[in-house]
């Protein structure tokens, strides 16, 4: 594979994650749905905040966490995101730079407050190891996530990279899609390969259309979990779905859970990759990500894909041992043993 400054380049919303324990009576205070994430907007997030008890503060978004996880794993990474010269947005770019992550992105002075979702943690059953049997509900405010344009992508970091990874989200917003376009362009041109994460079922179903159109025609790499293939097919027979996803782009990742995953390619392979075992799962938030950023790291490598499936979901393991979307380990010990 070519020889670039860097591995990945990610393209995502900047958001910081704000994990605290609480109980039932806050969320019912603060009319929250238990399990749930629910978009607020900037009074509501600051209400939340200044009531919640001590909390960890991490940067945090799909795309962010598959990056970081990439540097961890030893990968040269970049993140492209917006957020504002404020007080999350400092803690944002602390935790990029202290994984080894560029983040060449003007920090706004005007307009909206870096975005952040605030996590309440809270327990079920009868377990007394804090984040075991955890149940996370949220409440996310987007803020300056929402405001990234086609200014904050600058050619020379699109072409100093061997894949663009990024996240389905951005279509939410017209002028971050625009954004979007504008780096598969450029990376086209350039000879890199383009990834693409579909988020969620509910972000297929808005934009359904449109993602249809831009895997078969601008992305090399695709990861979708089963259900977000299902919504982006309107096919409930995984044959099915492997068969037309081969036909649509150079490689499709669909991940399957405890059921591992599935790799197909447009010259007909296919791989299947059993899940990792895992005595107690505390968390699963990540573990999507964190599959990305282990197959990822394969791909750039030249690891085969059946190495590629193997590293990803180690990765995925090791973030669902624990509360939030970071492994807590060393994962780059997973490499050398994945290699063999």
């Amino acid at each position: 594979m070519v020889q670039t400054k860097y591995d990945v380049v990610g393209i995502g919303n900047a958001i910081v994650d704000i994990l605290a324990y609480t109980d039932d009576a806050f969320l019912e205070k603060h009319g929250l749905h238990k399990g749930a994430m629910t978009l607020v907007d900037k009074k509501k997030a600051k209400e939340l905040y200044d009531d919640m008890g001590t909390a960890t503060e991490c940067s945090g978004g799909s795309a962010a966490n598959t990056i970081v996880g990439i540097a961890e794993l030893g990968g040269r990474t970049a993140f492209i995101g917006k957020v504002k010269d404020d007080q999350f947005g400092d803690i944002f770019c602390h935790d990029m730079k202290n994984v080894g992550t560029d983040f060449p992105c003007s920090r706004s002075t005007k307009g909206k407050p870096t975005a952040h979702c605030l996590v309440f943690v809270t327990h079920e059953g009868e377990s007394k190891i804090k984040g075991k049997n955890a149940e996370r509900t949220m409440a996310t405010y987007l803020g300056a996530s929402t405001e990234i344009s086609s200014d904050d992508i600058d050619p020379e970091v699109i072409k100093a990279a061997k894949v663009i990874l990024m996240e389905g989200y951005l279509w939410d917003q017209e002028a971050s899609k625009v954004a979007c376009m504008k780096a598969v362009n450029i990376a086209h041109d350039y000879g890199r390969k383009v990834a693409f994460t579909l988020s969620d079922p509910f972000c297929v179903e808005r934009h359904r259309e449109e993602f249809l159109k831009h895997v078969e025609q601008n992305v090399d790499i695709l990861f979708a979990n089963e259900s977000e293939a299902q919504a982006l097919l309107q096919e409930n027979d995984l044959r099915k779905i492997i068969f037309k996803l081969s036909n649509m782009c150079e490689i499709a990742a669909i991940t399957r859970g405890s059921n591992g995953s599935i790799i197909v390619t447009s010259s007909g392979e296919m791989y299947t990759c059993e899940a990792e075992k895992v005595e107690e799962i505390f968390d699963v938030t990540g573990a999507g990500d964190l599959y990305a950023a282990g197959f990822l790291y394969g791909y750039v490598n030249d690891f085969d894909k059946e190495k590629c499936a193997k590293l990803g979901s180690m990765c995925a393991a090791e973030v669902i041992k624990f509360l939030g979307a970071r492994p807590l380990t060393d994962i780059s010990e997973l490499v050398p043993i994945v290699v063999g």
